[in-house]
């Protein structure tokens, strides 16, 4: 799907960028048709598959943001070093503010380099069917015209806390489709110089208060530095309410939170919602290993639509 967000930020940052698509395969393919990548003059975002075939994308889409759009047929085979035995079709397009603000609705469709007139009956019945709910527009090339839904976040994660743990989580589950991610912490300086691109970071002196500003579908990852911040953020968050949540710690960390967590007027099925520990412990307690528990977990939990669950027992102080 085409990430709108993710093009806007560039655009902001760097003026002009030149967004590369897979817009049809033949054969075999490092990726699918939709997968895309941002390029500008001093790097890039994104991936559609590595390799000879990602290089050479990247250099004529730098060469092109002093041109015009492009669509190149790629073979994938001796030419490249590789033995795929299939071919791509890349459309190479420079985005800037001015083109941006000419995308509406819910799609991005247009006519690829080369395509003249008219939009065939054939997009325009997509789109008809689309509206009328007949069936939904999927991401292919249409007659020479390409078609693109627009990217929508089904899940809003916030993650509270950057110490090892969180960075740990928000490096994992920021390339994730589907998720919008919301970081917080105390200061700027709790935060590492370099956050994934999508990921929104609040540093607050007082983090708990930011809880009344979360969609009340959100899931919550709570992984402070202080027991008693952990403690704050869950009364508060079974007051406003949440899709999610877990808390990193021990089973013991776990048993005082909810002797605490009743005193404070919540009942046992409310404290229920809340999973503690999160992660899986037969991985280990180290950072990464915990954030790919929680990972494969959420992943698990939006094919079911269920809550993601937890391990049993990754103790926030062991694990950092």
């Amino acid at each position: 799907m085409f990430d709108l967000g993710a093009l806007q930020a560039a655009v902001a940052a760097e003026g002009r960028v030149a967004r590369v698509v897979i817009a049809a395969h033949d054969g075999s393919s490092p990726r699918e048709v939709g997968a895309a990548m941002l390029v500008w003059r001093g790097g890039q975002s994104g991936t559609i598959g590595g390799g000879a075939l990602e290089w050479e994308a990247v250099q004529r889409a730098r060469a092109a943001l002093d041109g015009q759009d492009r669509l190149d047929k790629v073979p994938l085979g001796p030419a490249l070093g590789q033995c795929c035995g299939g071919a791509v079709l890349l459309l190479t397009e420079v985005w800037d503010s001015a083109r941006l603000a000419g995308v509406t609705g819910d799609a991005v469709v247009r006519p690829m380099p080369g395509t003249a007139g008219e939009m065939p009956l054939k997009v325009a019945n997509r789109l008809r069917r689309a509206r009328n709910g007949e069936a939904p527009l999927g991401t292919e090339q249409v007659q020479g015209w390409m078609i693109e839904p627009l990217a929508r976040p089904g899940r809003e994660v916030w993650v509270w806390g950057a110490g090892h743990v969180g960075r740990a989580l928000v490096a994992v589950l920021a390339p994730l489709p589907g998720l919008r991610l919301t970081w917080v912490d105390i200061a700027p300086e709790r935060f590492p110089d370099t956050v994934p691109d999508g990921v929104t970071v609040l540093p607050a002196p007082a983090p708990e208060s930011l809880v009344a500003y979360a969609p009340q579908g959100a899931e919550h990852l709570i992984v402070t530095f202080s027991h008693a911040l952990d403690l704050e953020l869950c009364h508060r968050l079974l007051g406003h309410g949440f899709a999610r949540a877990g808390v990193i710690g021990s089973a013991t960390k776990w048993a005082r939170f909810r002797s605490r967590l009743a005193g404070l007027g919540h009942s046992a099925a409310q404290i229920a919602r809340i999973d503690c520990p999160i992660g899986d412990t037969g991985l280990g307690k180290h950072p990464q290993a915990i954030a790919i528990g929680v990972a494969v977990a959420m992943i698990r939990a939006g094919q079911r639509k269920e809550t993601w669950g937890t391990g049993r027992g990754n103790d926030r102080d062991a694990a950092g």
